[in-house]
C-alpha cells in the first residue's frame, strides 16, 4: 500500500513538471538592448571559466583553453555588440534633443 502510494506521487510529480518545461521553454530571452547584451557578456565569461576548469580536472588542457578561448571570443562580441546600441542610443539622443 504505501509503496503503490510513493509511486504515484512519484508518477505524478513526473508528469507535471513535463507538463509545465515546455511553458517555461517558450519564453525567450530578449537581450537586443544595450544591458541584455551586457548582461550576456558576463554569462558567456562564466560559461567560459567553467569549462575550462572542467577540462583541465580531466587532464585535457588544450580542449580546455580552445573552449576558453571560444567563449571568451563570444564574450568580446556581446560586449561590443552592448557598446555598439549604447553609444547609438547615446547619439541619437543628443541629436533629438537639440
Amino acid at each position: 500500500m504505501f509503496r503503490k502510494g510513493i509511486t504515484l506521487l512519484v508518477t505524478a510529480v513526473v508528469c507535471l513538471t513535463l507538463a509545465l518545461a515546455p511553458m517555461e521553454a517558450s519564453a525567450q530571452k530578449n537581450s537586443n538592448s544595450a544591458k541584455g547584451q551586457m548582461k550576456e557578456s558576463g554569462k558567456e565569461v562564466g560559461r567560459a571559466g567553467k569549462s575550462l576548469g572542467h577540462n583541465v580536472r580531466h587532464g585535457r588542457l588544450i580542449r580546455g583553453g580552445k573552449g576558453f578561448g571560444k567563449h571568451m571570443g563570444r564574450s568580446g562580441r556581446h560586449f561590443g555588440k552592448g557598446t555598439k546600441r549604447a553609444a547609438h542610443h547615446v547619439v541619437s539622443t543628443n541629436k533629438n534633443g537639440k
